[in-house]
């Protein structure tokens, strides 16, 4: 029987045989139920795990871009490559699966195109579309990626997360690609829109992405509060009064919050 080397609790041989391996797959996992950078001694007391491991594991995740070292604050978080993890498995099938009905539903009662999209990187990447009757086509289509920080639905999900994760998925102005040149154009300018989406509990975006059109989204969370999804409708900017936005968007959150609902409740 192979010893144990008092780091790890019980479990299948094959786990003791890789240690750091276990120990890596923990500190991503705790990472991923904080609501921000935390010590590193606060990780390793949570995990049981000796803090001179966790330092050289916290090393090597930051090397690859799987953990953010903010040396002022002396914290660590999830990094860009992590993100990037957590998107992939977002664009799995269940989660479409379980959207395309409730996205489907919601284009059948507001008359306007609607799509599920995830987080990767800095991009989101649209997982499912509906298209309202005697609506345009939209750039929007299943496979598409855009730039984040210039979609609603993307705006949605980037007010969600902690600012240091913000600030590693946008380091310095050549993050921020123009399309139509609608701002924003650096950090402080995304601050700014994302503020507001968090004060007006939805996301708007208007020529952006394609001009004479407007696109409203809500963030849907997952259980401890990340944006596993978002849920946008787009429409011609002259179809939809801005007065009316507000309406539509309280609909688009009941939609994100049963979707999110169910994502708690399902097997994903």
């Amino acid at each position: 029987m192979m010893a144990s080397n008092g780091d790890v609790g019980p479990g299948p041989a094959v786990s003791s045989k890789v240690p750091a391996a276990e120990h890596t797959l923990r500190i991503l996992s705790f990472l991923s139920t904080q609501r921000g950078p935390v010590p590193a001694a606060t990780i390793a007391s949570a995990l049981g795990i000796p803090r001179s491991t966790v330092y050289h594991l916290l090393v090597v995740l930051a090397q690859h871009g799987f953990v953010l070292h903010l040396p002022e604050a002396k914290r660590y978080g999830l990094g860009p490559a992590a993100f990037e993890l957590s998107g992939g498995f977002s664009r799995q099938e269940p989660l479409s699966r379980i959207g395309q009905p409730l996205l489907a539903g919601l284009v059948d009662r507001v008359g306007e195109s609607g799509h599920l999209v995830v987080l990767h990187g800095r991009d989101v990447l649209y997982i499912a579309e509906e298209r309202a009757p005697r609506r345009p086509r939209l750039v929007t289509d299943v496979g598409i990626r855009l730039p984040a920080h210039l979609t609603a639905s993307g705006r949605a999900m980037l007010a969600t997360l902690p600012p240091a994760q913000l600030r590693a998925l946008y380091p310095d102005a050549a993050a921020f690609v123009d399309r139509n040149g609608q701002p924003p154009h650096n950090y402080a300018q995304l601050k700014a829109v994302l503020q507001t989406v968090r004060e007006r509990g939805y996301a708007t975006e208007d020529s952006a992405v394609t001009a004479d059109f407007a696109s409203l989204a809500v963030a849907v969370r997952d259980h401890v509060g990340w944006p596993a999804a978002g849920i946008a409708l787009t429409f011609p900017r002259d179809s939809v009064a801005p007065e009316r936005w507000p309406e539509l968007a309280a609909q688009i959150g009941e939609v994100a919050a049963e979707l999110a609902r169910r994502i708690r409740g399902s097997a994903l």
